[in-house]
Parts: C-alpha cells; sequence; structure tokens
C-alpha cells in the first residue's frame, strides 16, 4: 500500500514541477510529513527525481533553439561546484534543521510569490 502512496505523491510532484510549480514544494513535504520519510531522504529523492526532467527539458530548449551558451561556463562551474558544497553540508545537518530551513524557504517562496501575484493583479 505505501508503495502506491509514493507513486501517487510522485505523479502530482511531477505534474505540478510540469506546471512550473516546482515538484519539490509539494514531494518533500508529502514524503516528510504524510509519508513519515527523514527530511535527508525526501531531500535526495527529490534531487533524483529532478535530474530526468532537468535533462528532458535542456535537450527540448537546445532543440527549439532556445538555450543561450553564452558565458554558460561562468555560471556552471559555480554552480556544480556550489550545489556539491551544499549536499555535503545537507548530510551533516540534523534532519530537524533540514526541516527548518526547508520551512523557512517555502515561506519565503509563498510571499515571493504572493507579491508578484498582487504586483499583476494591479497592472
Amino acid at each position: 500500500m505505501s508503495f502506491i502512496l509514493f507513486m501517487i505523491a510522485g505523479f502530482f510532484s511531477g505534474l505540478l514541477g510540469g506546471m512550473g510549480m516546482g515538484g519539490g514544494t509539494i514531494l518533500i513535504p508529502v514524503l516528510t510529513v504524510l509519508l513519515g520519510v527523514e527530511q535527508h531522504v525526501a531531500q535526495a529523492t527529490n534531487l533524483i527525481a529532478f535530474l530526468p526532467m532537468a535533462a528532458f527539458t535542456l535537450k527540448v530548449h537546445k532543440d527549439n533553439g532556445l538555450l543561450k551558451t553564452d558565458g554558460l561556463l561562468s555560471i556552471v562551474i559555480p554552480a556544480l561546484l556550489l550545489s556539491v558544497a551544499a549536499g555535503f553540508l545537507a548530510a551533516l545537518l540534523p534532519s530537524e534543521v533540514l526541516k527548518k530551513l526547508f520551512g523557512a524557504f517555502l515561506v519565503v517562496l509563498a510571499v515571493k510569490l504572493l507579491l508578484e501575484t498582487r504586483v499583476s493583479f494591479a497592472k
């Protein structure tokens, strides 16, 4: 039964991710709060699930001529280095700290989206 719940969580997270909302904003809370998965495992699962979708999206953008490569290395190399460093840091942090940091991230994201929505309605 739990396998089916994980499949449903993955499906709806992927659906929302495809609509432009990051699937991790749904997947991580569902895995931790509803399905009892440890925070480290939920975040790692989200990152692994993101990789095929990112690769597919990159190919689609490249095929449609929407991929800009000017200055790419100056963005990719620091992003890779910081991602690896953040991954090691996350592995060292207790699960409770990760939960609080992720919660703070979701609050900041919600406020940002609210402000953007209010600005677009004002126009």
